[in-house]
């Protein structure tokens, strides 16, 4: 049994998807799972187990940023074997060619977070998707005809920056949007053997505020993508 997740052994499934958002993660168990249960609520971090056509799936919120993630992970691999982990969170948009709801399959994440130095002090460490899972993904977003878009991006610490053109540096560098998990979740399942893939439905834009989904648009408007990790699920 772990610290932050209290189930009982057997209780997760190898493939878990992951989601910032609690309440993300108990709207895709009730709305797309079969026989969903629930195995975790400590610290309000929902956590179901059930059944996509036939496969047994969990889904598991983890808060938002890097070391709550990171947290979340550890346990989900070291204590309950988890094998599989796909990422469904939102993203704000760096390039002006990526509009709202489009989905973005993460090949590789850069960061500003100062855990990635702790690991690697004084050299740089770049993560990368599992290439199985995001082959498959593009094939699912590709037969759906999904606006989709496939790079790197930026895993930061700040939602709020001090600088407001910050940003821009790292959409000079190509990078295709922003979040705060996928960087250590890539890290972490890379050094256990495990699959990683992170799937991001465009939520806002860099620079604009005016262009943004709502909250509870992001909490429950995020459908394309969350089919497209359960449908990474099948053979």
């Amino acid at each position: 049994m772990g610290v932050h997740i209290q189930a009982q052994q057997g209780e997760l499934a190898e493939t878990v998807l992951i989601t910032g958002d609690p309440l993300r993660a108990q709207f895709i168990a009730k709305t797309f799972l079969e026989e969903a249960s629930c195995y975790n609520r400590i610290r309000g971090a929902l956590g179901f187990t059930g059944y996509y056509k036939g496969i047994r799936v969990s889904v598991q919120g983890t808060g938002m940023g890097i070391p709550s993630t990171a947290i979340y992970l550890h346990e989900m691999i070291h204590e309950y074997g988890v094998r599989q982990v796909i990422r469904l969170g939102s993203c704000g948009s760096f390039q002006p060619d990526i509009r709202l709801k489009d989905l973005i399959i993460v090949m590789s994440a850069s960061t500003d977070s100062s855990t990635s130095q702790r690991i690697f002090p004084g050299m740089n460490y770049a993560p990368s998707a599992d290439f199985s899972l995001l082959e498959k993904a593009v094939l699912v977003a590709r037969n759906h005809s999904l606006r989709f878009h496939v790079g790197q991006i930026l895993s930061t610490d700040l939602f709020y920056h001090p600088d407001p053109d910050a940003w821009k540096i790292w959409a000079d560098w190509g990078a295709l949007a922003v979040e705060m998990e996928t960087s250590m979740i890539y890290s972490l399942a890379s050094k256990s053997g495990v699959r990683a893939l992170s799937l991001l439905t465009v939520s806002d834009r860099l620079g604009d505020d005016s262009y943004q989904l709502s909250a509870a648009e992001r909490e429950s408007g995020l459908e394309d993508m969350i089919r497209t990790g359960l449908e990474l699920l099948m053979d």
